[in-house]
Order: C-alpha cells, then sequence, then structure tokens
C-alpha cells in the first residue's frame, strides 16, 4: 500500500455485492476471484462482503495470498490459480485448506515429493490460452500418477478462456468448450467426480455455453463490463462500479496565453487560462500516459489534464469552470475514477485514455489508501 500519497480510493463493497448477486443469476454457483488484493478493492475486505451472499469458494492467485486470507477468518475454500512455487506453499496447502491449480508435470511431481497428508488440487488444463495448464494428451499420465499417489486428490478441472470478451471471435471461445468438456468427460470416466470450471466474466454474461459446475468471476465483479465497446456491451450495463479515486488540489493558478506548462512545455495556452494542480503523478499509480490525454472530473464537470503527468502532481484545465459557478480552490477534490455525474470517469474510459485495461486501473490505483 502506497503510504506516501493523499490520494483516497473508496471501494463501494455494496456494488460488489450486487454485482455478485447479478453474476450468481446467470451463472449459478460463483467464485469471486480476488487475487492480486481483490484486483486492487481489498482481499478480505471484499471476502468478508461476499461470504454472507453465499460464496463459499473464493480465488486468490499464489498460496501466499490464501494464506493471507484464510488468517483473516474466511471459512470457505479457497483456490490458488497459480498453485505452489516454493517449499513454504506447498507446506500450507494441506493445514489451511487451500486448493492449488496444479498444471505441470513439474509442479505435479513436487507436490507428491513435498506433500504427505491428503491435498485437494484443480487440474488446470491449457485448451487454447497457451499460458499455463496440462495438454489434454498428457491426462493419461495425469490419471498414473493420481492412482500412485491416492492422497492427492483432484477435486476441480479448470481452463480459462483467452478471447470470450470478443464476440467477434466466438468460434474460439466454443472450440475451447468443446476441448474443456471432453477433457471433463474423460477425468469423470476415470472415476473423479471433478467440479468443472471454465468461464470467466465475459463468459459468465455472454457464452451460456461455458457455463459448467462452477464459474469464476473476476472484472465484472468490480463492476468493469468485459463487453464495453463491442457489439455485446448491453449484457454488461447492469454492472455497477464499485472504486472511485480522488484526490486534492493543490495550487489554482493563472497561465498566459502562449506560456507552456510542466515537463518539456509539451502544452502551450492558446489563450489565457485557469489551471489546476492536482496532488496525483506516476509515484501514485497514475500514468505519465495520460499526459495531454486524459480527463479528470469536478463535481460533475469533466477537465482535461494538460502537460506531463509528473511524480505527484498533474495540472488540469478549469478554465469554464468559473463561469458555471464552479470556483477552484486549493483542498477541493477531483476525482480521477469516477465521482458525480455527468461527469462520472467509467473504467472503460480511464483506460482508454491510459491505453490499457481496466484490470490494470484498478491494481494500480487500488494500492493507495483505501476506505470502505
Amino acid at each position: 500500500m502506497i503510504a506516501y500519497s493523499k490520494l483516497q480510493v473508496r471501494v463501494d463493497l455494496e456494488a460488489i455485492t450486487h454485482n455478485y448477486r447479478l453474476l450468481k443469476e446467470i451463472g449459478g454457483r460463483i467464485i469471486p476471484v480476488i487475487k492480486s488484493d481483490a484486483y486492487g478493492h481489498g482481499l478480505c475486505e471484499v471476502a468478508r462482503a461476499l461470504e454472507p451472499e453465499g460464496a463459499d469458494t473464493c480465488a486468490v492467485g499464489y498460496v501466499h495470498e490464501g494464506v493471507q486470507l484464510r488468517d483473516s477468518g474466511y471459512a470457505g475454500r479457497i483456490i490458488s490459480l497459480l498453485g505452489p512455487v516454493d517449499a513454504p506453499d506447498f507446506a500450507a496447502l494441506g493445514p489451511r485448506g487451500i486448493v492449488p491449480f496444479i498444471g505441470h508435470a513439474d509442479t505435479l511431481g513436487a507436490l507428491g515429493r513435498e506433500v504427505s497428508d491428503p491435498v485437494d488440487i484443480a487440474l488446470k488444463f491449457d485448451t487454447g490460452m497457451s499460458r499455463l495448464g496440462f495438454r489434454p494428451e498428457q491426462l493419461p499420465e495425469i490419471l498414473d500418477f493420481c492412482a500412485r499417489h491416492p492422497h492427492i486428490r483432484p477435486v476441480m478441472v479448470a481452463s480459462h478462456l483467452a478471447v470470450a470478451d470478443e464476440p467477434q471471435r466466438s468460434g474460439l471461445t466454443t472450440e475451447q468448450c468443446t476441448v474443456f468438456l471432453e477433457v471433463v468427460d474423460q477425468l469423470r470416466g476415470a472415476g473423479y467426480a471433478v467440479e468443472a470450471s471454465l468461464a470467466n466474466s465475459a463468459a459468465i454474461l455472454g457464452h451460456e455455453q461455458c457455463l459448467c459446475d462452477s464459474q469464476r468471476a473476476g472484472i465484472a465483479l468490480y463492476g468493469a463490463n468485459p463487453f464495453e465497446g463491442t457489439e455485446w456491451r448491453h449484457v454488461g450495463e447492469a454492472l455497477l462500479p464499485a472504486m472511485e479515486v480522488s484526490a486534492p488540489v493543490l495550487s489554482v493558478h493563472a497561465l498566459d496565453k502562449g506560456q507552456g506548462i510542466s515537463y518539456g512545455h509539451t502544452y502551450v495556452a492558446e489563450e489565457d487560462m485557469l489551471v489546476a494542480v492536482v496532488g496525483v503523478g506516476y509515484a501514485d499509480c497514475y500514468s505519465r500516459g495520460l499526459s495531454n490525454r486524459g480527463w479528470m472530473n469536478f463535481r460533475g464537470h469533466r477537465v482535461p489534464v494538460v502537460g506531463r503527468v509528473c511524480m505527484q502532481m498533474t495540472c488540469v484545465d478549469v478554465t469554464g469552470l468559473a463561469g458555471k459557478g464552479e470556483a477552484v480552490r486549493v483542498g477541493d477534490v477531483v476525482h480521477l475514477l469516477g465521482g458525480p455525474a455527468p461527469g462520472r470517469i467509467l473504467p472503460g474510459e480511464l483506460a482508454e485514455w491510459w491505453e490499457t485495461i481496466p484490470y490494470e486501473v484498478f491494481c494500480l490505483l487500488g494500492m493507495n489508501p483505501r476506505s470502505y
């Protein structure tokens, strides 16, 4: 957590529970993905909010994040999507009740050597992402290993979709689904009553054929529409963004016509202006790439970023606000994300200006001081 910034990240847990309920209505059993500190929204806080809603399983990234979640008091099943990496990870699985994703023969072998007590695992298969996971043709050697190590019990089988958020490439999603279901059938045919999990946020909302025993909801849980900017945008319109980010005004001053501002004078005033210096910059995870292209929200009015984003300062043009009865003063609050309508800044918009995706926006800005 960044300790030196003056940013305030406000997380609306009721928005997250709203999104969880919405996804449950569509997909049935939903596993909240709260890895990477719940995409910057707070690992333990999100888990505590969703457990009373029926979230009896949560998915983290590394095993040690699962240990943190268990130590916080979460009583449900914990899945580690990245699985064990080192000796402390392997040692924590059984005692902490963490179910690791296992997707490589070396990791499976290490599990056999490092763990002697019974442990439940999730088998991860690569059906088209080409990142992590066993290939389907490796299934016979996996079954052989499990037969020789009966204390290692496959209870789940999973895969990850590569282009589920791209409607024009839905054929590839269908292909991945077909391959995955064949693997599930083979595992069950071998006597393993595995829980099947394939659908991510986009698949929950837009690919009914991918819905299995449980679905893993990530980005949609936090209110970002995975189909934003596509012809399927409507399926995620009921999602509510859960994060707002604000920063204080440090200075307000005139900028004369022809005068440049900030490093490099990449912005030169075309007329007399009024600018506000906001206390946020790239050290606070507000990207330098937003220089001369981003927008902020002051009391519902959008104001453009002018000049380069600095380490802890960013300038915005507030010239037009005085005529709207909105004088900007030192100490006022400006929103970088969210804020009042009609100038509310949505995650997808900030991500577009940033030339990234909402995942990165949430994870980075969420590193600043948070309230709930």
